[in-house]
């Protein structure tokens, strides 16, 4: 008797803490505080060593000419904003977006957002890592969100 009403109570109480707490809250925020800090890293050694490509060049290009800049900067601009970015501003989804482009395909895409002091304005970028290649996806003045109706 003892031993059923044990079973019964249990069973409760699984139900019970499955419906305070889902799965969503159990697992980690992703990607972490260590694994943004080493993308920036990368990000930067990458930039550095001028191993940057460009996703979509003319959409890229277009951005930067409303910044008044051109594509031969890019490598200096993004040592600049990857030195000023720190694990705060990373503006992407938990987990990370991953990438449906041909080129990166399945690679996790890390966005930011930063003030930049050459451009003079807050700038929002957003790249992934490839095989030791910085690969941009997105570089243009921070747009402020579109209110939902």
């Amino acid at each position: 008797m003892v031993y059923e009403y044990f079973i019964v109570s249990a069973f409760r109480y699984k139900k019970r803490l499955t419906q305070i707490v889902s799965i969503d809250t159990m697992r980690p925020m992703l990607p972490s505080r260590k694994t943004i800090i080493g993308k920036i890293m990368l990000a930067w050694s990458a930039s550095k060593a001028g191993n940057v490509a460009l996703v979509d060049p003319d959409i890229i290009a277009a951005d930067l000419i409303a910044l008044g800049r051109n594509v031969d900067e890019i490598p200096n601009l993004l040592c600049e904003l990857l030195e000023n970015t720190n694990p705060n501003d990373y503006k992407g989804t938990r987990p990370a977006q991953r990438s449906y482009e041909p080129v990166i395909s399945g690679c996790e895409l890390y966005a930011f957002k930063t003030t930049s002091k050459k451009i003079g304005c807050t700038i929002y970028y957003k790249f992934t890592i490839k095989d030791d290649i910085l690969w941009l996806i997105s570089l243009h003045k921070d747009r402020p969100e579109k209110k939902r109706k």
